[in-house]
């Protein structure tokens, strides 16, 4: 009876999980709010569809530990080699001040140290799966307040570890009195003896099992890495996400690590589910019934404070704008997965109150609430406050640099990142004068103090618009990777400068409808410009002459990719490949293949393939109308007109071998 019971609660748990995911996926909002929604209206505050919620979250901590196993072995390595010090100085400051502030609070309100501690902790991490999430799904994530939020969110994820490893501490300092000294050196040997077996043992594991071939062992070994990692590290003291990770990080090294990868995260992704799942069961209504002021109280002060943290950070240690900080701290406002995590591991281990605990599950399930609503308005309440406080983010050169910036400036180039840097590089070599802005103020130091004309500046202020005299540009082309801002930098030019060129670089395919809308007189958006490419290499695959290439994606262009917006299942018009069939003139050249010296007139090339034979150049020399005697060798390059097919036919006409 009992396992029948179990089986029904499984059931129930997974239909709950499927209603979650979907409702979500169908409103566009982060699967994490649907699950947490789903799981308080299931649990036992509301419906009491599930009667024994820690059964739920006995098995929903194995999801934590999938979780925390994924990020070892998917340790952002590179982008911690591009972000590293903002993440680590914005990262690192947002992090300790946030615990120090909340703990100091929590303190002062009469808490204890270890329990004000483990609260601080909570509230300075951020929900990485929401915030990933929803950047990209706006655009924002390689935007310069996308970017802050990414290092923030890297240093949130590695500081989780010394968090976990640090609550056993805490809880045997606040129970059992044992020395600090002694506490550290066992928490440090157990973790040496984890880390040295996972290190030791998982790769050449691996590398046994791999070599047997054996998908079912493969999958078995995954299982059992995860899991008997983490039982471990939990016989040895320390928690089961600390033993996991570190046998993520110790796999991540190994050449299987990306089947492995495969292997853990569809499981990672149902138990985690579930998680949030058992985390919703525990929300308990009547203690926001009963005291809302304190329920208001907490998520205002969480959001507000975790958003000017992350404001002080960006704009005091990493002299980033107002506008991109307030970007970044609306994105991490709120408290995330790992939250939960260590509330329920401190809870565990006794050093937070039942009652407190339920405050915090409260608060925090707001705040997540409340994110995909925060994150996808960002940019337009960023930018709204910038403008109310005036603060154009901008440090203006000189009146000196005003006169070499003045009247003659005919170009001038919002963004010094890579695509502005490769036009400042052709503007100068063509003695084009210009003038770059970027919000970068490192970039911008580095470019001004090597003698080119780069200032810090927000191109989304109209002052530094006024500043740079767009009006009397011949050509302004705005090359930032923020979707929004370059809208709304395009459109306020087009407001000051009707009549001035603007040419406008998105990523974005489905922006290129808004900048043409918003002013820009030409769009260019890489999603585009790479299928073109692709198109082009593909047709040069099948010899189809350059010129005819040209002309085809010149007209793509011109018609505002419109045929490949189209959808997939329409044919491409039929005027558009009427110009790969135009006759061209195209160089080929004779095959190093080539077998004697045949002539024009043994080759019947005008007859065997309809293309005629301009030029033959050998070497230095050409030779223009070539006589049907002349004699063709190896290395020559005819030039030849004819269709497509014609040409197509001369490549296979000289490929085939010939005697003299």
């Amino acid at each position: 009876m009992e396992a029948a019971n179990g089986l029904i609660e499984a059931v129930v748990l997974l239909a709950l999980a499927s209603a979650a995911l979907a409702t979500t996926e169908k409103l566009g909002l982060p699967s994490v709010v649907g699950f947490l929604i789903v799981g308080a209206i299931a649990g036992p505050g509301i419906l009491g569809l599930v009667g024994e919620p820690d059964r739920v979250r006995a098995l929903a901590e194995i999801g934590v530990v999938f979780l925390l196993f994924e990020i070892g072995l998917e340790l952002p390595i590179e982008r911690i080699r591009i972000l590293w010090r903002s993440a680590l100085i914005g990262g690192g400051f947002q992090v300790a001040v946030t615990l120090g502030v909340v703990a100091s609070t929590a303190h002062a309100f009469g808490l204890v140290w270890p329990a004000a501690l483990v609260i601080g902790a909570g509230v300075s991490m951020s929900s990485t799966a929401i915030v990933l999430r929803l950047l990209a799904d706006e655009g924002q994530i390689d935007a310069p307040g996308g970017r802050l939020a990414v290092s923030v969110l890297i240093m949130q994820d590695l500081a989780i570890v010394p968090f976990l490893l640090f609550i056993p501490l805490l809880a045997g300092d606040a129970t059992q009195h044992a020395p600090i000294g002694w506490a550290l050196g066992k928490m440090g040997l157990a973790l040496g003896f984890v880390g040295f077996s996972a290190w030791f043992l998982i790769p050449r594991i691996l590398d046994r099992v791999a070599q047997t071939r054996s998908p079912e062992l493969f999958s078995l070994l995954a299982l059992l890495i995860v899991l008997g990692s983490s039982l471990t590290a939990e016989s040895l003291g320390l928690t089961l996400a600390v033993g996991a990770f570190l046998a993520g990080v110790a796999a991540s090294g190994s050449p299987y690590a990306h089947q492995l990868f495969s292997e853990v995260v569809p499981l990672r992704g149902i138990l985690l589910g579930i998680f949030f799942l058992a985390v919703g069961m525990f929300f308990d209504p009547q203690q926001v019934i009963q005291a809302p002021t304190t329920f208001l109280l907490d998520v205002i002060l969480i959001t507000v404070g975790k958003i000017l943290i992350v404001v002080l950070a960006g704009m005091a240690l990493l002299r980033q704008s107002l506008r991109v900080s307030l970007e970044a701290g609306l994105s991490l406002c709120q408290m995330g997965e790992f939250s939960f995590v260590l509330l329920g591991v401190a809870g565990e281990a006794g050093l937070i109150e039942p009652i407190l605990h339920q405050r915090m599950i409260a608060a925090s399930i707001a705040t997540l609430l409340l994110s995909p609503f925060l994150i996808r308005h960002a940019p337009a309440i960023a930018g709204a406050v910038a403008e109310r406080l005036r603060h154009p983010g901008v440090a203006m050169p000189s009146s000196s640099a005003d006169e070499d910036i003045g009247i003659g400036q005919r170009v001038v180039v919002i963004g010094y990142g890579p695509a502005g840097k490769t036009l400042v590089r052709l503007l100068r070599s063509l003695d084009i004068p210009f003038i770059a802005v970027d919000t970068n103020p490192a970039a911008a130091l580095e470019a001004s103090q090597s003698g080119e004309p780069v200032i810090y500046g927000d191109a989304t202020r109209p002052q530094v618009l006024q500043h740079l005299r767009v009006w009397d540009a011949r050509l302004v082309a705005v090359a930032i990777s923020d979707p929004l801002a370059t809208r709304r930098v395009v459109s306020r030019i087009r407001a000051m400068a009707p009549d001035t060129e603007i040419l406008a670089r998105t990523r974005y395919m489905r922006e290129v409808d808004h900048l043409s809308q918003s002013g820009a007189s030409v769009v260019v958006a890489e999603e585009f410009e790479g299928s073109i490419e692709l198109v082009a290499r593909a047709l040069e695959s099948f010899d189809i002459p350059t010129g005819a290439i040209a002309r085809f994606t010149e007209a793509l262009r011109e018609e505002g990719y419109g045929a490949i917006r189209a959808p997939a299942a329409l044919p491409i018009d039929p005027w558009l490949m009427e110009l790969l069939d135009h006759t061209d003139t195209e160089w080929i050249e004779v095959p190093m293949t080539l077998i004697g010296s045949p002539t024009l007139g043994e080759l019947d090339i005008r007859a065997q393939s309809g293309g005629n034979v301009l030029v033959i150049e050998r070497g230095a020399k050409s030779h223009p109308n070539p006589p049907p005697n002349f004699a063709l060798k190896a290395g020559d390059r005819l030039l030849v007109l004819g269709s497509a097919e014609n040409l197509l036919r001369v490549r296979l006409l000289l490929d085939r071998p010939h005697k003299s």
